[in-house]
């Protein structure tokens, strides 16, 4: 009896199952398998039906591979699973003489609740990272008030200096006589600034 076996590569599309996630989620995954047959004499002798053998094998492997993965894992690492499952299958098919080239998970689904939950997941997560930077840039603001605090402590008369130079350049900005009420602490600052100036100008006369 003569059978013909083709030595092409064959696709095999592996039906939605039901996969429950190392952190149960209930999923449904279903894949395409890209193989074909390297020695035709053990695909006819070794397995009485190699083409339904791959595909249950196939079944029975994306529940078992995908189950041992988180739901994170399974949504982000595609291309790192997709390579486990084709080594799984590679290495349990070699015995009917096939080769199992390519494993390519096509779909993901959720249920409507879950997507829900991961809704508000991300929702949350977004949330928690702007207050993140928002307290960042408070506790950034208040160290650099706090250094201002420190300067004007040890130099009172430069911040006060600085007071009246804003003032001057508000009135010619405008173009106006502004009368700005200045405390006494601030001219007498300001007197000693002068003096001090005025002293070491003679001392160098």
């Amino acid at each position: 009896r003569i059978v013909r076996v083709s030595l092409r590569v064959d696709t095999l599309e592996v039906p939605a199952q039901d996969v429950i996630t190392r952190d149960n989620v209930t999923v449904k995954v279903n894949a395409v398998i890209y193989f074909r047959v390297i020695e035709p004499r053990l695909a006819v002798v070794e397995v009485t039906n190699f083409l339904y053998a791959t595909s249950q094998l196939a079944q029975t492997t994306l529940r078992s591979v995908l189950g041992e993965v988180e739901l994170d894992e399974l949504l982000s690492q595609r291309e790192k699973l997709n390579l486990r499952l084709q080594s799984v299958l590679d290495q349990q098919t070699a015995a009917w003489g096939v080769k199992v080239t390519l494993v390519e998970v096509k779909q993901v689904d959720l249920a409507e609740q879950m997507i829900r939950a991961i809704a508000r997941q991300a929702e949350a997560e977004r949330e928690r990272r702007a207050k993140i930077i928002h307290a960042e840039g408070e506790y950034t603001a208040a160290e650099k008030l706090s250094m201002a605090a420190e300067v004007i402590q040890k130099q009172p008369a430069a911040i006060q200096l600085r007071y009246l130079q804003t003032l001057v350049e508000i009135g010619t900005e405008k173009n106006t006589t502004i009368v700005f009420p200045l405390p006494v602490d601030i001219m007498s600052n300001i007197q000693r600034v002068l003096e001090h100036a005025a002293a070491s100008t003679n001392s160098k006369q």
